[in-house]
């Protein structure tokens, strides 16, 4: 049975840690783990295909690091868990997504962790691993609210390929590439400036 000590934290919002372990081994596994994912995406990466490239048990896996999303935040270094932040976006009226979900997203980037997730955002973009940003939004943090706004039918993708368009611009732009005014542009003027655009890409009508 697992050390309960072993057992993440359940504050929202917020990865805690487990036990160190053996320095090489976690390494190893973060290592391997941050390539699948750049890869295959979340979805198409198995703990268990992880735990065979990194030469360990899956079970080890699971005890350094939880679940796979656990991992998965591990190997980009995410401090915070995207799909509690996004949470109460989900229960958002359908006409007020764009500005909860603006809100919600930039409240991490100016929060304490900041400088962590620009640093992970910045190590994908000079590690040439593109695709873990791509994952990090559409199969991690945009993933619950597809079928929300899946109207018409089949849309709820490309709704949410949209959004990431978006925010990962804003993102970016803001944030890692600091081109002012918009990096010093208050928050609440960022977010009446974007979420118009996010709540038209969710809910507006599209040409498909």
């Amino acid at each position: 049975m697992t050390d309960p000590a072993t057992r993440a934290d359940a504050t929202p919002g917020l990865r805690t840690g487990r036990r160190p372990g053996n320095p090489d081994t976690r390494s190893r596994i973060l290592t391997t783990a941050r390539k699948l994912f750049a890869q295959n995406g979340f979805d198409k990466t198995s703990v268990r295909s992880v735990a065979s490239g990194a030469g360990v048990d899956s079970a080890l896996v699971h005890h350094y690091f939880g679940t796979k999303r656990q991992l998965f935040l591990a190997s980009v270094d995410i401090p915070v868990d995207p799909t509690k932040v996004i949470a109460p976006v989900l229960d958002t009226p359908p006409d007020e997504i764009g500005s909860r979900l603006a809100r919600a997203v930039f409240s991490v980037w100016e929060s304490p962790h900041k400088p962590a997730v620009v640093a992970a955002f910045r190590s994908a973009m000079a590690g040439n691993e593109p695709t873990l940003i791509r994952t990090f939004l559409l199969e991690v943090v945009l993933r619950d609210l597809g079928p929300r706004v899946d109207e018409p039918p089949g849309t709820g993708m490309l709704r949410m390929q949209l959004v990431a368009s978006q925010m990962a611009g804003v993102l970016v732009t803001r944030y890692v590439l600091e081109i002012e005014p918009l990096a010093s542009l208050p928050v609440d003027d960022l977010v009446a400036i974007v979420a118009p655009t996010l709540q038209r890409y969710l809910t507006g009508d599209l040409p498909v």
